[in-house]
């Protein structure tokens, strides 16, 4: 497979291909009608997180080259890095979709619901009830209903609070149909130790960020927890450590009153002016004008 010859699409580029989107605020879109997208026919590699519940007829596409069916109630979780090709759906078909930015991954996920995250990364289908799609499409409605109604709608903090709603429930939904007897003892040791660590960056009170800490802790060696966070999720133990943290740093920023002195306290940075390198960094943006770009305190 050749990737020059696949389509990047980052979450950012939707909107320049599909200007129907029911919303979208850099880090999460919501859509319908995707049969209209330009060139959806076409071979191309997500770099975001995608949710997509069929409500109707049916859909086949291949996920690194392997094919997966859908009939109507079955959802689909699509993980970054992903190749997208062969999609074909009856005339019938209709879906929602959701797109969640890597960015904002950490801030979904908690211990209780791990096992949800685990089960998605290798079996991206599910087949569920209608009580549990009725639900998705009421936070969907919901949210449409007050992107039509902007005089209801009483900021980001009201949109965001919903899609973490929507997002608990989702995983709480998928979490209904996975057999959890013995797995454990099926998991390999790579699996495990992946496993383990992702527990460990979802905990909300750990702010380490140093890969050593928590090789030691699992009684590997950086370079192995390093290999086994490349074979899981394409990323480095660093990278995903940054992006736990630095998720932790952008909740705390828009939606808590600490003063920023106060955060990076919280987060475990002894120097300021490093939090703010830190945050720069990896925001673009130095904190406090992270805040006022996104109308922190309206």
């Amino acid at each position: 497979m050749n990737q020059n010859r696949i389509t990047q699409l980052d979450l950012n580029d939707v909107p320049k291909v599909y200007h129907n989107l029911k919303y979208n605020d850099g880090e999460i879109i919501f859509a319908d009608d995707i049969t209209s997208i330009p060139g959806l026919m076409k071979k191309f590699q997500v770099n975001f997180i995608a949710y997509v519940m069929v409500l109707n007829g049916t859909l086949s596409l291949d996920l690194n080259a392997t094919t997966f069916h859908l009939k109507k109630n079955c959802s689909l979780i699509v993980d970054r890095k992903v190749v997208i090709d062969n999609i074909m759906h009856s005339d019938d078909f209709s879906c929602l979709v959701c797109g969640i930015s890597t960015n904002v991954g950490f801030s979904f996920i908690n211990k209780s619901l791990m096992q949800s995250v685990m089960h998605i990364l290798s079996n991206p289908v599910i087949e569920m009830g209608q009580d549990d799609i009725d639900l998705m499409v009421k936070y969907y409605d919901l949210l449409t209903f007050k992107m039509d109604h902007p005089e209801m709608n009483f900021g980001h903090e009201t949109m965001r609070e919903i899609i973490r709603c929507f997002a608990y429930d989702l995983l709480s939904n998928i979490n209904k149909h996975i057999n959890q007897d013995g797995e454990e003892d099926m998991l390999r040791q790579g699996d495990r130790i992946f496993r383990r660590f992702m527990l460990m960056l979802a905990d909300s009170s750990s702010v380490n960020r140093s890969v050593k800490s928590y090789a030691d802790e699992l009684c590997v060696s950086p370079k192995y927890l390093t290999s086994v966070c490349r074979k899981h999720s394409d990323y480095t133990a660093s990278e995903l450590i940054a992006t736990a943290v630095i998720s932790r740093i952008k909740q705390m920023l828009l939606f808590s009153d600490k003063s920023i002195k106060e955060v990076a306290s919280e987060m475990g940075f002894d120097n300021l002016s490093f939090f703010g390198k830190y945050v720069k960094k990896h925001l673009g943006l130095s904190p406090n004008h992270y805040r006022k770009a996104n109308n922190y305190g309206k």
